[in-house]
């Protein structure tokens, strides 16, 4: 018993291993990018914050297209990467715009209500998906979580544009809506599965680093 549990050991591979794997380490590095944003929501930097939760998007798109032109990589790969992603995702689509939304509503009650919202659906819409797949194999159930990013930086626009007051409400609203399509039973196309969609969100990637990068200075 003993031979044969230290030879299962030894044919398992070591949890760092899957770190050299470039389409984890593009994983990793929408992290970061996520970190940056939770830390610069808390400070109230938030155009800074907008930068790092599309970045944290882009990151994402780009390992799926690099895993999939990727040859050689194991069942092992396909598995710990796709665990990876998902523990990411409620980080950065979950709990990244819920900090935001609190931190903008200067952490008031209300704002944790629709906080608990964003992040319930999110930790519903992952599990949801862990289990059924995609619908059909093509198309998702419920707005997928990325879209959560794409939208609110777009959206963020308008808090220059509008009193703290009027956009607090925009932002609130904006926020359990997505929360709501999270879970709703629309069907959505897989964006990131097609190689022109990520140019697209590499264009617009680009585009709202320069706008917020230009209201930062």
């Amino acid at each position: 018993m003993t031979d044969s549990n230290t030879d299962s050991d030894q044919s398992q591979p070591t949890i760092l291993s899957f770190v050299k794997d470039l389409p984890n380490l593009c994983s990793l590095a929408g992290l970061a990018c996520t970190l940056l944003a939770i830390y610069f929501s808390i400070l109230g930097v938030y155009y800074a914050a907008m930068i790092g939760m599309i970045w944290a998007v882009g990151f994402d798109w780009a390992d799926g297209l690099i895993a999939r032109k990727m040859k050689g990589r194991t069942g092992n790969d396909r598995a710990f990467g796709g665990q990876l992603d998902v523990l990411i995702d409620i980080v950065s689509y979950g709990v990244t715009p819920a900090i935001l939304l609190m931190s903008y509503g200067k952490f008031e009650p209300i704002f944790l209500i629709g906080a608990f919202f964003m992040l319930a659906a999110s930790a519903i819409r992952l599990s949801y998906f862990s289990v059924f797949g995609l619908a059909g194999g093509t198309k998702y159930t419920g707005l997928a979580l990325d879209n959560n990013n794409i939208i609110l930086v777009f959206i963020f626009l308008l808090e220059g544009v509008l009193s703290q007051t009027a956009f607090s409400v925009v932002f609130y609203v904006s926020a359990l809506g997505l929360a709501a399509l999270n879970v709703s039973q629309i069907k959505t196309p897989k964006l990131s599965g097609n190689p022109i969609n990520v140019w697209a969100l590499a264009i617009y990637t680009v585009a709202i680093t320069g706008i917020y990068g230009w209201k930062l200075l």
